[in-house]
């Protein structure tokens, strides 16, 4: 019988992958949208999406959309960091209340914003939470009401993930920071230290990994949690390097950040005061332990990275030739 999932924030970045992602394996997908007209448009690709009436904050209409599902992918983020705790817990309790209603189990993209410097280099999932910044100590406040939740019969997954890599994540450090969106690519800002690790997490490959993870969700226990490890790069550097290599240019110029100019106009910037907290993930290595996740799955999902950055700088319209084959998943080993 044909499984159905309802995707919340099908039209971010997250959302429209896992909406992929579950609709290539053989799931009905259902979202949900103010403007559903206006959602299918900007969809694009996403055909075969089920588009239902209603807003995130109507806890009636969510439990509506809800029914019959078997699955519900929590994708609703505050836009611009606005009233980030103010929107966003109202949203999840009405996830967790469609789920309980429906009996679905809860899918819920976490990140690396719950781990401060004290975690270590190498992150498994029972690490300290002891986060550094106002919208990671939200996320650990989050989880702890999943956790809350499935005492009382609410089941959940977890599925933890560094910075996102894809053309469909318009809040991504990569087209927000570090090229510019609709032109070609005449330098990179890299905002970290170059050979400090960092962690992204390529979009296609992360759906793959909750789509795979609902098909099987029946084998986990009611509250489970999971690191993706995605595109770790010992040298943070590495993927303006493949910037590099992508646009055929080894003389392209890597460039720091502005940071000063980010700190100087922060007093009257909200999202460059969210930009400073998190900037110790650009100074501090922070990689996420996926054994588990390899345990389970037997492979994590994962693009190489120049074909995954390729695919990302197509998509946004920084290539001459924009055309991309998308390559066979490759299997990924427990980190060791």
């Amino acid at each position: 019988m044909t499984k159905t999932v309802l995707v919340l924030g099908a039209t971010g970045g997250v959302g429209g992958a896992v909406a992929e992602a579950m609709a290539r394996n053989g799931w009905r997908v259902r979202a949900l949208h103010r403007d559903p007209e206006a959602a299918r448009r900007r969809a694009g690709a996403l055909d075969g999406i089920e588009w239902i009436a209603g807003d995130a904050m109507d806890r009636d209409a969510i439990v509506a959309a809800a029914q019959g599902a078997q699955a519900i992918f929590h994708g609703l983020n505050p836009p611009k960091y606005r009233n980030w705790r103010g929107l966003a817990m109202p949203m999840l309790a009405n996830s967790i209340e469609a789920a309980r209603q429906s009996g679905a189990r809860l899918l819920f993209p976490g990140n690396v914003y719950n781990y401060g410097p004290d975690a270590g280099a190498v992150v498994r999932e029972s690490a300290p939470q002891n986060p550094r910044t106002r919208k990671g100590a939200i996320r650990v406040e989050m989880e702890a009401i999943l956790a809350a939740a499935s005492r009382e019969g609410v089941r959940s997954i977890t599925l933890r993930a560094g910075d996102y890599l894809g053309a469909g994540a318009p809040s991504s450090w990569f087209q927000t920071a570090m090229v510019k969106p609709g032109r070609p690519v005449a330098a990179v800002a890299y905002p970290g230290e170059r050979e400090v690790g960092h962690s992204w997490a390529y979009l296609p490959d992360l759906g793959e990994a909750f789509a795979r993870l609902a098909d099987r969700e029946g084998e986990l226990g009611p509250c489970e949690t999971f690191h993706f490890e995605g595109q770790w790069l010992e040298r943070g550097v590495e993927i303006a390097e493949s910037v590099r290599r992508i646009v055929g240019r080894p003389d392209l110029p890597i460039r720091r950040f502005p940071w000063p100019v980010v700190y100087l106009l922060a007093p009257a910037v909200e999202l460059f005061r969210e930009l400073i907290e998190m900037r110790y993930l650009w100074r501090t290595p922070l990689r996420l332990d996926n054994a588990k996740l390899v345990a389970f799955l037997g492979e994590e999902p994962h693009t190489p990275l120049d074909a995954a950055v390729r695919a990302t700088l197509a998509g946004l319209g920084c290539l001459d030739s924009p055309t991309v084959t998308a390559p066979p998943l490759a299997k990924r080993a427990p980190t060791p």
